[in-house]
């Protein structure tokens, strides 16, 4: 699903949809996902679980309240599409506040696929295959981004190796 850079790139061309239409796909389908956010939380959550259990201890507090977090993430990130200059930031930020939960590269292709997962089960026909690959596009651009920021403050503040073998 996901092909690795190092820096924040536009939309790129899909199929016969160009970015603007992609991002037009990725907000008006979410629109329709806003009113069933509840549920669409809990299907990506279930979903996570299902094919990435060892992430389930990384969630310890209530899963309704942490579902609702992750919608309005989405719901953020998904409005700020036309302007990358400003979602960046915060998703770079918070890829870095993950990283003390022990959230890992790999770990974002799991994501991905569950909430590819919970569009389809969410918006059932509505979710064709031009929004599946607008959506697509949209979590490839942003994880890219949040994966390189993740990395890059983990070799920052990585600590020598003979302090780590003193904790151990």
């Amino acid at each position: 699903m996901r092909g690795r850079i190092g820096q924040v790139r536009k939309f790129g061309k899909v199929g016969c949809l160009d970015a603007y239409e992609q991002i037009n796909l990725v907000q008006s389908s979410f629109s329709k996902v806003k009113p069933i956010s509840d549920q669409a939380a809990e299907l990506f959550y279930a979903r996570l679980f299902e094919i990435a259990p060892q992430v389930k201890p990384m969630f310890k507090g209530d899963m309704v309240e942490q579902g609702r977090k992750l919608m309005a993430m989405i719901h953020t990130v998904v409005n700020g599409l036309k302007n990358l200059d400003d979602i960046v930031p915060a998703a770079q930020n918070l890829a870095r506040s993950h990283v003390d939960y022990g959230v890992q590269s790999e770990h974002y292709t799991y994501v991905g696929e569950a909430l590819i997962y919970a569009l389809e089960q969410g918006l059932a026909e509505d979710f064709t295959q031009p929004v599946k690959q607008a959506w697509i596009e949209a979590y490839t651009l942003l994880s890219d981004v949040m994966i390189a920021a993740a990395e890059q403050f983990e070799m920052a503040n990585k600590k020598p190796l003979w302090k780590r073998l003193l904790k151990g």
